[in-house]
């Protein structure tokens, strides 16, 4: 059974768009739902912010369901169980290519980017009274939270510590739960994958101290030779733990929608997210790169045509090979 967490829009907002009552939404569904990623994570966050936003501001309501995060959520829209949905681009590459592990086989290409949204850092936590404070202080058969089954996080961070030489045993859960068993000493690291601050960490920084591990230059270059991540530094005023930024590396995500879903629905969504930024800023601070000038980090999908428009009517070039 699914765990949904319906958002009614009940409330106005000061930063609505321009009115789209007046317009034909005949062939807008009732409701919609965007499948997100576990509880205590950003996808969750940020997901139920915007939903609710989108309600407030559209005469629909739509709410965010727990599932799997991106992995799952390919496979979700895919189908049609959700017609929304937040992905990364390593997960979107690979299900589109059949090689998502929920589906072998399955091509998935009947799902669409909407807009971007940032970029997760994968980073590496444990508590300060562990003494590990680098990836090689991580001991043989270390226990390590990977998130959820499924999650970006999972499919790649546990071949990254395979590649830095991390002799590991793997764990799953939701970020939060993963969080208390770090706290509770049941594991002893967690591994990250999620747009910063991380609710979990945030949480956690409160309650014991942490740290929060840097890769060093070597271990960096290691990985982004093997897979398909950038370096990225996470300001020091992300976390109070953060004495200087941390240098890890990050993938981009991207909202997604089933290509199906009307074109004047995803565009009045689209043109509300890009032109409401200090709104999206306000549902979680990693929206501060959800701007339409990282409309060309998009590398795995194609581009729902009334995001496209958007877009394009804004002066952002999409080719017409990239539009589905």
């Amino acid at each position: 059974m699914r765990l949904r967490t319906l958002i009614a829009a009940t409330t106005t907002t000061l930063f609505a768009a321009a009115p789209v009552a007046a317009q034909d939404h005949s062939d807008w569904p009732e409701n919609f739902t965007l499948g997100t990623a576990s509880q205590g994570g950003t996808y969750f966050a940020y997901g139920s912010g915007w939903a609710n936003f989108v309600s407030e501001n559209l005469d629909i309501s739509g709410g965010a369901e727990i599932t799997g995060g991106p992995m799952q959520n390919m496979a979700l829209v895919q189908t049609g169980d959700v017609k929304f949905g937040l992905t990364t681009m390593g997960p979107a590459r690979a299900s589109r290519q059949g090689n998502s592990p929920l589906a072998p086989g399955m091509k998935m290409e009947n799902v669409c980017a909407m807009f971007p949204m940032y970029q997760t850092p994968f980073s590496v936590t444990a508590l300060a009274a562990s003494g590990i404070e680098s990836i090689d202080d991580i001991p043989d058969g270390a226990k390590i939270g990977f998130g959820p089954a499924g999650s970006t996080s999972d499919t790649y961070f546990p071949k990254m510590m395979e590649t830095l030489g991390v002799d590991f045993e793997r764990q799953n859960g939701s970020w939060s739960d993963l969080g208390t068993q770090l706290q509770d000493g049941l594991i002893d690291v967690v591994a990250f994958a999620a747009g910063i601050p991380v609710p979990a960490i945030s949480q956690l920084e409160v309650q014991t101290g942490v740290n929060i591990i840097s890769f060093t230059d070597e271990e960096r270059q290691k990985v982004t030779n093997k897979f398909p991540v950038s370096e990225f530094t996470i300001p020091k005023d992300t976390y109070q733990s953060l004495e200087s930024g941390s240098e890890v590396v990050s993938m981009w995500n991207f909202s997604i929608a089933n290509c199906d879903v009307p074109d004047s629905l995803v565009y009045e969504m689209t043109k509300l997210t890009m032109e409401n930024n200090d709104r999206m800023v306000s549902i979680h601070k990693a929206a501060q790169s959800t701007i339409p000038e990282n409309v060309d980090k998009n590398t795995a999908l194609p581009w729902h045509p009334g995001a496209a428009r958007w877009f394009r009517e804004n002066g952002y070039e999409i080719p017409d090979s990239r539009i589905q």
